[in-house]
């Protein structure tokens, strides 16, 4: 396997980032206002990770790693190349129940929904109803 750089995205790449999720999922869609952390090989994306920036705080979202490539630890590489990023602000994170580990061994915990900042408690309802099984992280320092 060849060695993976991981580093911000620059943003001349930004429409790179929006057909790597189109082709591997398309219900996520980066904004240009997102902090958008990538993982390369060999100059092709592998995965990435955005920070939604609110004003106390970030949402970290949409993270994809290529589905050729899962299973190989990628995604435990990317948030701890990402790890200062992490610590900018207050992170949240809604992960997939299944995914409860990845995040608890980036330091993320579980919190009550009543502990996150309105906004993301809306935010995850929505998702809730359309049937997504999360569950709300944040990041401890």
């Amino acid at each position: 396997m060849s060695k993976l750089r991981f580093h911000l995205l620059e943003p001349l790449r930004f429409p790179l980032i929006n057909r790597f999720y189109k082709s591997y999922y398309p219900a996520g869609k980066a904004k240009k206002n997102e902090i958008i952390w990538v993982g390369e090989d060999n100059s092709s994306i592998i995965c990435c990770v955005r920070f939604k920036q609110f004003d106390h705080y970030q949402l970290l979202t949409g993270m994809l790693v290529h589905p050729e490539r899962r299973g190989a630890g990628i995604a435990r590489l990317l948030l701890t190349a990402c790890n200062q990023q992490l610590n900018v602000t207050p992170c949240y994170c809604f992960a997939f129940r299944q995914l409860e580990q990845l995040y608890h061994d980036a330091n993320f915990a579980v919190i009550p929904e009543n502990e996150l900042p309105e906004v993301l408690a809306s935010l995850l309802q929505r998702y809730r109803q359309s049937g997504k099984d999360l569950i709300a992280m944040r990041h401890q320092h």
